[in-house]
């Protein structure tokens, strides 16, 4: 794993804090918690994508 993928999740985090402190405090809930859940979805896509990757090194390297 690279350390430019565990920034790129933490700027992703950055990122969704503060549009969700910007929509809450203008009255948009809403908004705040999709913005919230796309964001969870982005970075779970991330993850989900490294680990294939993870899986395909590992039958690569024990021949399967």
């Amino acid at each position: 794993m690279n350390v430019d993928f565990i920034f790129k999740i933490a700027a992703i985090g950055i990122i969704v804090t503060v549009l969700n402190l910007l929509l809450v405090r203008s009255g948009r809930e809403e908004q705040a918690l999709l913005t919230t859940l796309a964001g969870l979805v982005v970075v779970l896509l991330m993850i989900v994508k490294a680990i294939a990757e993870l899986f395909g090194e590992i039958k690569s390297v024990f021949g399967l």
